[in-house]
């Protein structure tokens, strides 16, 4: 009962981190912290997510972590990269993974990681990754701290989706804004231009494009320039 008291709280603190969440590098570094009262084996844990062709650790508790990460992400497998490629979860001792994952291994081992438990984290098409957890010396992950990351997992997957989706919308609302303004003060530099040389809204737009590239800057940059020298000088 006092174990399932804390995992409640647990939870109860990631959804305070979700719902202050401006961005989502917080949002994983809670996941990482609270998982650890979730899994009474776990003593780090961290995060893996596919970016691009590769991986990364997004968030963890440890550097001895990201160490361990690394050795899987150089040497394109590892228990974590396994839990994402097949959608389960992996519970490794990692004295008896030294033949499958002999580098992982050996890392683990300087650094004093005795056992390893991997789940697969799918939030969006865009998010896909694993969370990770490191047990020192030999005690090893049970099946119940297997059961318990799982419970973890479907938690943290559907209440960061909400959160995942707020923050693309909110990007995306930023970019239309910014582009919206972009236009805008091109379009007051075409209007000065056209007004002071007596030139077509086309012969305007080229005459900015022409100076955009002959300055290597952005388009807007330049409008944003010519704006701001015809305000300062109407001359």
């Amino acid at each position: 009962m006092r174990h399932l008291d804390e995992v409640t709280g647990a939870l109860e603190d990631l959804a305070a981190a979700l719902g202050n969440a401006d961005e989502m590098g917080p949002v994983l570094q809670a996941v990482c912290e609270q998982v650890i009262r979730v899994v009474p084996g776990a003593d780090i844990a961290s995060i893996t997510l596919r970016a691009g062709s590769g991986y990364e650790t997004a968030a963890s508790t440890d550097e001895r972590a990201s160490a361990i990460d690394g050795k899987q992400y150089e040497q394109g497998d590892g228990p974590c990269l396994r839990a994402m490629e097949t959608g389960k979860v992996i519970r490794v001792e990692v004295e008896t993974a030294v033949e499958m994952w002999p580098e992982f291994t050996a890392v683990a081992r300087d650094l004093g990681v005795g056992s390893y438990l991997a789940s697969p984290l799918t939030v969006a098409s865009d998010f896909v990754g694993a969370i990770n957890l490191f047990g020192f010396g030999g005690h090893g992950f049970r099946e119940l701290d297997e059961k318990y990351l799982e419970m973890y997992t479907v938690m943290v997957e559907t209440t960061v989706r909400g959160t995942h989706r707020y923050l693309q919308a909110k990007e995306h609302i930023t970019q239309l804004r910014r582009a919206m303004e972009s236009r805008a003060v091109i379009e007051q530099a075409k209007g000065i231009l056209m007004a002071a040389r007596g030139i077509t809204a086309d012969q305007a737009f080229q005459e900015l494009v022409d100076r955009s590239q002959h300055e290597n800057v952005k388009l807007h940059t330049v409008a944003e320039r010519f704006v701001a020298q015809m305000s300062a000088d109407p001359a």
